[in-house]
């Protein structure tokens, strides 16, 4: 099964509404969550199969907004799910990918990913039985900065190492 949701919320958390970001909350988090928790008992009875929460390259990048806290809670969530479903045999996946070309990126000036060598690696990964795929360039260097300073990690999404959010 693939989980994917996910709204933006780019306005700074401290002057957002709080029921913007409980929007926010609701579609990014608890809304992958629900779907989760209802096909659980489906999977197990059908041997356990693979449940992949779409994640993103955002899950580790600081930015205003609630966007990124929202991805950083489903991957923490989906730590959890791994361990509650290994005994039914659901194999719980995180993947991460940077921007793909969808609605919600077109304003983005940075490079985006290609889908189809996103499924690629994603089904690739579930193939091979990984808990985690990093479904592109950008989320493999991100996740590698991860033990350094965390205001470095932006810099991870571009090949030139350059920061694309630096207002300089």
């Amino acid at each position: 099964m693939i989980n994917n949701a996910g709204i933006s919320g780019r306005i700074p958390l401290v002057l957002s509404d709080m029921d913007d970001i409980r929007a926010i909350y609701e579609t990014n988090v608890f809304g992958p969550f629900a779907v989760a928790k209802a096909f659980a008992p489906v999977l197990a009875a059908h041997g356990g199969g693979a449940l992949v929460n779409i994640l993103s390259v955002m899950t580790w990048v600081p930015r205003p907004g609630s966007y990124n806290s929202t991805k950083a809670a489903l991957w923490a969530i989906t730590n959890s799910l791994r361990m509650e479903h290994d005994a039914q045999g659901t194999l719980v996946v995180g993947a991460h990918l940077s921007f793909a070309d969808t609605p919600m990126t077109t304003t983005l000036k940075l490079p985006k990913a290609n889908a189809a060598e996103i499924v690629r690696a994603i089904f690739s990964g579930v193939a091979e039985g990984d808990i985690e795929v990093l479904a592109d360039e950008p989320s493999r260097r991100v996740k590698a900065l991860l033990s350094g300073p965390v205001t470095e990690l932006a810099r991870g999404l571009l090949d030139d190492g350059s920061d694309p959010f630096s207002q300089k």
